[in-house]
């Protein structure tokens, strides 16, 4: 990747992006995610073993 000059910088051209109302469609926004993850391990009945197990996830979002 290369430096630009200033002349180049000054080629450059910017344009501005619509309001966030503009970009929308009627004005609408919703989102609503659920997500759960877990893990549970079980070692019965085995002599000298042992087994353990610990994890659990939660995201919920709710956007009215």
């Amino acid at each position: 990747m290369r430096e630009l000059s200033f002349a180049e910088l000054d080629t450059e051209r910017t344009e501005l992006l619509p309001t966030r109302e503009t970009l929308t469609y009627g004005n609408t926004n919703f989102a609503n995610v659920v997500a759960s993850n877990s893990s549970m391990a079980l070692n019965a009945a085995s002599l000298w073993a042992s087994a353990t197990s610990t994890a659990s996830q939660a995201i919920y979002v709710s956007q009215s």
